[in-house]
This record gives C-alpha cells, sequence and structure tokens, in this order.
C-alpha cells in the first residue's frame, strides 16, 4: 500500500495539508479489510446554501475488482462528513464480503435445457 492509492479532490475547497493527512490515515484503514482494492478516489466539496445545512459533502469511490463502490455524504462539517464516509464505505465492504460468502457457500442445482446423450 502506498499513498498513490488515496486520490484526493476538493470542489470549491482548498485542500490543506492537514485535511489531506486526515483523509489518507483514515481511509488507510479500508485497504485492511480488502486486499483487492485498488484505489480510493475521495472528492470533498463545500456547497454554500442560504440555510447553513448540510454545506459539506464527501463522496468516495472505491475502485475494486467488479462493479465500484461508489458513497456519498453531506454534514455541516467537512470532518464530520469525512468520519461518517468512512463508516459508511467500510460497512458497504463488509456487506460486500458478507454477500460473497453467502453465495459461495450455498450450492446450486444445474439445469441444462438440452438432452445429453448417453454413452
Amino acid at each position: 500500500m502506498n499513498s498513490n492509492d488515496i486520490i484526493i479532490s476538493g470542489q470549491n475547497l482548498e485542500l490543506t495539508e492537514a485535511l489531506k493527512t486526515n483523509v489518507v490515515n483514515k481511509m488507510q484503514k479500508l485497504f485492511t479489510h480488502d486486499e483487492r482494492i485498488i484505489r480510493l478516489r475521495i472528492e470533498l466539496a463545500y456547497k454554500p446554501n442560504k440555510h447553513h445545512h448540510n454545506e459539506f459533502s464527501a463522496k468516495g469511490r472505491i475502485e475494486i475488482q467488479g462493479p465500484d463502490m461508489v458513497v456519498s455524504v453531506e454534514s455541516d462539517d467537512m470532518y464530520k462528513s469525512i468520519d461518517e464516509l468512512l463508516v459508511k464505505l467500510a460497512r458497504k465492504i463488509r456487506r460486500r464480503h458478507r454477500l460473497e460468502r453467502i453465495k459461495r457457500n450455498s450450492l446450486h442445482e444445474v439445469e441444462i435445457p438440452a438432452a445429453l446423450p448417453k454413452l
């Protein structure tokens, strides 16, 4: 694992070193859940609105073998959004593992529509 596995981008937001290191330190934990993770893209955004609710959003995309996993979170604090994003991404990885395990352990009968010749 290296720092190239995590790509951080920002919209309407200056990415400070403290913010980058916070994201890298927290998201690095996701790589321990699954060794098949190719890349992790984190997009942090600031969306000003008149009501001052849910101004900060964090979107995470896990590029993994198979379909990518995408999660987004909005809150009134950027660090809170990052924490919630980490929780949702970890939950999504665990759910995927559980479904793979269920699928692997269940036996399915195979029906062949054509009649096979007897030897």
